[in-house]
């Protein structure tokens, strides 16, 4: 009896094999880690390669932060100083970004709730971790209200409504600021570039910018400046004269 071959039978032992990577575009896997698909690699010239990379990364980092430093502690101070009051006075923190923003802005709302350690907690809370609420507003209203509405339900005047963007050109952070500081809430803006749309704003109280147009350290920058604020409100919090009576 003839055998009739099936089609699997047809398939050669090189079909079989992983395809070859592709050949070198911008943003293809062969781009970004070359040596990976090189016939031989020389280990030690790869981890010397990763090691200076780490290092100028490192470096290009610190160079950011002093130089944010340079240009807004007196503004940091400031800030810090009239939050202290806010929240002295009974006042909450509102907290709000999109995407990697918006895990900053939760890790804000985390640090100034949960501080760990002897430090006082303080009243605040993530307008963007509400899953209902956020896939509510996108699908019967749309993505532009997402912070902005919830500002209208749940900030009071006396209250402090603070928003991250490494663009500074986010939409709905731009709304959220004018209904923040139409119901008296203190705004602060944290962004990254030139501050983008942002700086344009008269209703954004304080703004911080991250002067970079990578947003690797425009996040990293970003990092410092939330935790750095936090340090010096809870500096101001524990001066006697803070102390309510």
């Amino acid at each position: 009896m003839t055998r009739v071959p099936r089609p699997a039978d047809h398939v050669s032992a090189r079909q079989h094999e992983p395809a070859a990577p592709p050949s070198g575009g911008a943003g293809s896997i062969e781009s970004l880690y070359p040596f990976l698909y090189q016939g031989s690699s020389d280990i030690d010239a790869v981890l010397a390669e990763a090691r200076a990379s780490t290092a100028a990364k490192a470096h290009e980092a610190m160079e950011l932060r002093s130089e944010v430093c340079a240009r807004s502690g007196d503004l940091l101070a400031a800030c810090a100083s009239q939050s202290a009051a806010r929240f002295s006075a009974g006042g909450r923190l509102l907290t709000f970004g999109n995407g990697g923003s918006a895990t900053d802005a939760e890790q804000i709302a985390t640090l100034f709730l949960y501080p760990g350690g002897k430090e006082r907690p303080l009243p605040a809370f993530g307008l963007a971790s509400d899953t209902a609420v956020l896939t509510a507003l996108s699908n019967d209203i749309g993505v532009d209200v997402l912070f902005a509405r919830q500002i209208a339900a749940f900030g009071r005047a006396g209250d402090i409504a603070l928003g991250l963007s490494t663009s500074g050109n986010s939409a709905n952070l731009l709304r959220a600021f004018d209904e923040a500081s139409r119901r008296g809430l203190m705004t602060i803006g944290i962004a990254g570039y030139d501050g983008g749309r942002m700086a344009e704003l008269d209703s954004i109280d304080y703004l911080f910018v991250a002067p970079s147009t990578s947003i690797h350290r425009i996040q990293e920058a970003q990092t410092t400046i939330y935790h750095v604020l936090w340090e010096l409100i809870v500096a101001e919090l524990a001066e006697p004269s803070r102390v309510p009576t």
